[in-house]
């Protein structure tokens, strides 16, 4: 698979955001006071991971399988929607975590959206779709347990 000089480019800032989001999601995972809230920032941490290797695969001529990170990614959403029904006090150094997290997964999300539409190869629009999904389940997540913890007013 021969990939464009902009295609690289588009590649390599959507790895440059997903070292940021692993960064992130693993520090404050580690400055969260919720356990609840730190698993799923080292869930989500674990998936930015994947999607790291998978642009690294994309830059490297190989087309991902995305089939098996979809079960994945669906079972450890089933257990985060779960666990995202308890409410409790809210901690304002945890709601400023999560808001820097659903604004940065809002971003990245959007970045993805451009790169896919200016991509040749049907498979890897494929995959650069199915990470986008996976940023847009980590956003809902986020949201999910702010809504829950009395951090997000739906109006």
């Amino acid at each position: 698979m021969q990939l464009s000089q902009k295609e690289r480019y588009l590649l390599e800032d959507q790895k440059s955001h997903e070292e940021l989001c692993i960064k992130k999601y693993s520090n404050y995972a580690n400055q969260a006071q919720d356990p609840q809230l730190k698993q799923l920032f080292q869930q989500h941490a674990q998936h930015e991971q994947m999607h790291y290797y998978t642009l690294n695969q994309i830059l490297n001529g190989q087309v991902p399988s995305m089939q098996g990170q979809q079960q994945q990614q669906m079972q450890g959403q089933q257990q985060q929607q779960a666990s995202n029904m308890q409410t409790g006090m809210v901690n304002q150094q945890d709601a400023d975590l999560c808001q820097d997290m659903l604004e940065t997964e809002k971003y990245v999300s959007g970045t993805y959206n451009t790169a896919i539409f200016e991509f040749q190869d049907t498979n890897i629009r494929q995959a650069l779709n199915h990470i986008q999904k996976e940023e847009q389940q980590h956003g809902e997540a986020i949201f999910n347990y702010m809504k829950s913890k009395g951090m997000y007013k739906v109006h």
